[in-house]
């Protein structure tokens, strides 16, 4: 069961900051930048590439609850959301998650 499995289920405490039937946003305990949620379906999917296509409205489900955030955390005009597909990506937990990163200008990627 990974760390996201549980904090779904209860038995590791998180900082909710949204539910629904579909997902939860927790803060991330490893911040990157000063507002830095996790988007967690609560399904567990490997990864992006591993969700069914029957599955990908969970796709919406995420970019509204990133709007959701935006919106609350005051940054709609900045921020990023991103997740990390596979080992080589950089992926370390292996429970499809989303990463809403704001609150300062954030590097350039490219």
């Amino acid at each position: 069961m990974t760390v996201f499995a549980q904090i779904i289920e209860g038995v590791l405490p998180s900082k909710k900051l949204y539910e629904n039937e579909h997902l939860i946003v927790i803060e991330d305990i490893h911040k990157l930048a000063p507002i830095h949620l996790l988007i967690i379906p609560k399904k567990a999917y490997k990864d992006l590439q591993s969700v069914p296509e029957k599955d990908l409205g969970i796709l919406k489900e995420i970019g509204k609850a990133a709007q959701l955030m935006a919106d609350k955390f005051d940054i709609c005009d900045g921020y990023r959301l991103l997740t990390n597909n596979g080992e080589e990506a950089g992926q370390t937990i292996f429970h499809m998650h989303f990463h809403l990163l704001g609150g300062r200008r954030l590097m350039t990627l490219g």
